[in-house]
């Protein structure tokens, strides 16, 4: 009988992980629970997600604000340090400004706007229209923006983040003076010692600050070793981590790579199956009414088993049956499309047949969907099993 049902994402939920959890034994011991009670059985390139937070909480990755604090003082002394684009959060980045302020004597806070990076808003394009201000071209100070703006909340969570970030570093006995602008070399007008916190365009800013002079880290510097015992990231840093608590954060997790392996090699001694398998944080895609872009990590997937490598390659049915098959209809037309994909090239890149399909990377697109799956609340399903991800139009 042939099948209808195409890809399938299931939430599995799993045990509540703590530091120094087995997780790849939990993980896979999950799964093989899941499957009797809920009744499905595994497949051959079956995909298995597992959220970065439960692997970073396994691993034990945490880092208080002193071992930030510490970071930060080694690397800036007692400089004034310009803090430029970090983004607008009180989970991302409120207690890593903590951490940096208790390191510092002053800081020159450098906000994007009317958007930080990820799409936070701090005003709007019509407020800026408005006040006749061009964004690219201007630096407001402070005292400027609430003249011209007043307070500004954000209207998801109702936080004035100005006036937030300020209490923050405030409260952990540094100076602060805060500017708006977004062109990375307005912050030499104020000082030449730089920590930059944007996350995907940082190497840029990196590279046109220190082209300027200037002592430049940026956010992926800071804990990339550890601090008298912290975590870190040696790749990333600060970059992908989470509040913990008022005083320490999870950082995104480290060397993953030995666990995904690890669980697809059990999984496929337990099923008999070649399961994939990979790490997942923040999905890649844009909140269409706030505007807010949610990929805050560094990487959607900082780990997977090789079989994730690379981009879909699939021909685009619509073109298919609108172009080239437009005559048929029918049982003709399904088996000319079926005999169409069957015989693809290995590489559609470029073939107008391919033309609307999505050409990004399999673990963004599957790390996406995973994020959806999972939510960032209290579903308690960590766990992510897709399965037929990888069949087309031609498999029963």
């Amino acid at each position: 009988m042939a099948r209808n049902i195409g890809t399938v994402s299931r939430g599995v939920r799993c045990p509540i992980i703590r530091q120094g959890d087995d997780l790849a034994s939990i993980v896979v011991e999950s799964l093989l629970e899941a499957s009797q009670t809920d009744g499905f059985d595994f497949n051959d390139r079956d995909v298995v997600g597992i959220t970065e937070s439960i692997v970073a909480r396994s691993q034990g990755n945490y880092a208080s604000t002193d071992a930030i604090s510490q970071d930060i003082k080694e690397k800036f002394g007692d400089h004034t340090i310009g803090v430029i684009f970090p983004i607008l959060s009180r989970n991302r980045f409120a207690v890593c400004l903590r951490g940096i302020a208790k390191g510092a004597k002053k800081i020159v806070l450098m906000l994007s706007y009317p958007r930080d990076e990820v799409g936070n808003e701090l005003l709007t394009l019509d407020q800026l229209d408005e006040a006749g201000i061009d964004p690219y071209a201007q630096v407001l100070s402070l005292e400027e923006y609430r003249a011209k703006f007043g307070e500004n909340r954000h209207p998801f969570t109702d936080v004035d983040y100005v006036a937030y970030y300020q209490e923050i570093i405030e409260e952990a006995g540094a100076e602060v003076e805060i500017i708006f602008a977004n062109q990375a070399k307005a912050i030499l007008d104020y000082t030449d010692h730089v920590l930059n916190c944007d996350i995907h365009s940082r190497k840029r800013t990196k590279r046109i600050l220190e082209a300027k002079g200037a002592t430049v880290y940026s956010l992926d510097q800071i804990l990339a070793k550890s601090v008298d015992g912290s975590g870190y990231n040696s790749e990333y840093g600060l970059l992908g981590s989470n509040k913990s608590t008022e005083d320490s954060v999870k950082l995104f997790p480290h060397d993953a790579n030995e666990m995904v392996n690890a669980i697809q090699a059990v999984l496929k001694e337990k099923t008999g199956k070649h399961i994939e398998v990979m790490v997942y944080g923040d999905g890649a895609f844009k909140d269409p009414a706030g505007k807010i872009w949610e990929l805050a990590d560094p990487v959607v997937s900082p780990a997977y088993t090789s079989g994730l490598e690379g981009t879909p390659n699939e021909l685009k049915l619509k073109y298919l049956a609108d172009n080239d098959f437009s005559d048929l209809s029918g049982d003709a037309l399904k088996e000319a499309i079926a005999s169409r994909i069957k015989s693809k090239d290995q590489s559609l890149v470029g073939k107008m047949e391919s033309e609307g399909t999505t050409p990004r990377q399999l673990t963004d697109l599957l790390g996406s969907l995973c994020d959806l799956t999972s939510g960032s609340g209290d579903k308690g399903t960590p766990i992510i099993l897709i399965q037929g991800y990888f069949d087309n139009y031609t498999n029963d």
